[in-house]
């Protein structure tokens, strides 16, 4: 994937109107100290478009960000933060119901997950939630930068069997250090792209 656009171009909170796009949607969902911000600063080929802060809990919104025109990257907040109110966290987690149940132009869904550590019940709750909306969740395991590779496969099992997720789920290590996995996220990307062109070219031709 070239980059040669980005923008974040709508942020919407707890009571704004989901943007009617007419583009293909990726989301990305993990807890609030996952590293997701990174990731999609990496992803887009930037600094510091997506703002990573060293307090969790940071995305509080859901940021359409604007690839070439062709694709929105949408950063969803940063759920299972402890150190919120009940109150909020309830809050989050809707916004993300609503917009995985309400948005026509999703393409694929990512949940971010920390490859170093069993997933949380959370991270489960959201693998299984997803799957149930009739989602197929491709999972990124995190800061593989922080593991020795002998360890990689002993990880990515304990990931797989604590989401409950079958052999077929795709299952990424990534590091936004050493760009470990970068390549294989905008592969997904570039699928994204391709097959709606392709689906626009039939639509064209009825």
């Amino acid at each position: 994937m070239v980059i040669r656009s980005c923008n974040l171009e709508t942020v919407c909170g707890p009571t704004s109107q989901l943007p009617k796009n007419d583009l293909p949607e990726v989301a990305f969902a993990g807890k609030s100290n996952v590293g997701k911000s990174s990731l999609i600063n990496a992803v887009m080929n930037r600094k510091a478009l997506a703002r990573v802060s060293a307090q969790p809990g940071k995305t509080q919104t859901i940021n359409f960000y604007n690839i070439n025109d062709e694709i929105y990257v949408v950063d969803l907040p940063g759920y299972g933060f402890a150190k919120a109110s009940e109150k909020e966290r309830e809050k989050w987690g809707k916004m993300i119901e609503t917009y995985l149940n309400s948005s026509d132009m999703i393409r694929a869904v990512f949940l971010l997950v920390d490859i170093r550590h069993a997933p949380s019940a959370n991270d489960k709750q959201m693998f299984e939630w997803m799957d149930y909306v009739g989602y197929d969740p491709i999972v990124i395991a995190t800061k593989a930068d922080k593991i020795k590779r002998s360890q990689l496969d002993k990880q990515i099992k304990i990931l797989r069997e604590g989401l409950g997720a079958n052999k077929d789920t795709i299952i990424v290590p990534f590091s936004s250090q050493t760009k470990q996995g970068l390549d294989t996220i905008q592969d997904f990307l570039d699928q994204v792209i391709e097959n709606e062109a392709s689906l626009t070219d039939v639509e064209d031709l009825d």
